[in-house]
């Protein structure tokens, strides 16, 4: 993996620019910093052509990358006080959280981390750059906070992957060199 560069990022987007929190880069915006996405809007006439109809509902979908010091059943009440005192008293507003996760960060200090570096260095030849990238993993910050074990995350998939998109794919030769990978940081592992 080469290191981060914007101006391929808003390229592969087809993008002009980026924004975001202040203070922070591309690259920490997109993968550690929180967010707030909204991945979908709803209501009214939606179907292909015209029609002039005022909506009686609609809805939202709405997703938040939490980091570490956040709790999400907190986050998530704090934000639907903060929506309803932002809609409009005409408007009749209903939040619901549907599910959600405690935030968790892979430490790289760890001896499992140092056994998956090796490895991924075994497996593709190249020593791998540290990524932060959120997700939604709720059991790995169960395992920390249950169990006290601390987890180590490798993914094999490409940018060009398109995770949990609709065109989502997954390349036969990431999925044997990760099998290999695995099997390299066993070994690693075992002899730490």
């Amino acid at each position: 993996m080469a290191p981060f560069n914007v101006e391929e990022y808003k390229k592969g987007l087809d993008i002009d620019d980026v924004e975001g929190e202040y203070g922070y880069s591309t690259m920490e915006r997109t993968g550690v910093r929180p967010s707030l996405d909204v991945n979908g809007i709803w209501g009214g006439y939606i179907e292909e052509g015209t029609k002039t109809v005022i909506p009686s509902s609609a809805s939202a979908k709405i997703s938040m990358r939490l980091v570490p010091n956040q709790d999400y059943v907190k986050i998530g009440k704090l934000f639907e006080e903060h929506f309803m005192t932002i809609a409009p008293k005409s408007v009749k507003v209903s939040v619901k959280l549907l599910h959600g996760g405690q935030p968790y960060v892979s430490p790289t200090d760890l001896p499992a981390y140092q056994a998956a570096a090796a490895a991924l260095t075994q497996s593709f030849g190249k020593e791998p750059l540290p990524y932060f990238s959120g997700g939604s993993i709720p059991i790995i910050s169960g395992f920390e906070e249950i169990l006290g074990l601390k987890s180590i995350l490798m993914g094999f998939g490409l940018d060009e992957d398109n995770i949990h998109s609709p065109n989502e794919s997954y390349g036969v030769a990431n999925l044997y060199k990760g099998i290999e990978t695995i099997v390299y940081f066993f070994d690693n592992y075992s002899k730490k």
